[in-house]
């Protein structure tokens, strides 16, 4: 956990800006898209927005009832949201999506 002042939270911010995320939210989803803004209230914006959940109970105890062993293994289930406000309230995790080729030597 990193603590800053607010000049050097607004120049990280700043520097996140049209980089990839994933956030996730206090009920379990995870938003996977590009940082357009965010505001004082800490809502974040995200372009060309993916969402994944869990498996519903239901979907799960199916899984289960037709599985043939030990272990049940299912996809996050998806779907593209595009342009999307996420409620900075129900944020609990920010990841920033880099790839072997964006890091630096």
């Amino acid at each position: 956990f990193v603590v800053m002042d607010k000049d050097e939270a607004h120049e990280y911010l700043s520097s996140l800006v049209n980089q990839n995320l994933r956030i996730h939210t206090t009920d379990g989803r995870v938003f996977r898209g590009t940082l357009k803004c965010t505001d004082s209230d800490k809502n974040i914006v995200l372009g060309n927005t993916h969402e994944y959940r869990q498996p519903s109970e239901r979907e799960r105890s199916a899984a289960a009832a037709n599985a043939s062993g030990g272990s049940v293994s299912m996809d996050m289930a998806s779907r593209y949201l595009g342009l999307i406000v996420i409620p900075g309230q129900y944020i609990f995790k920010m990841e920033v999506e880099q790839f072997l080729s964006q890091t630096k030597p």
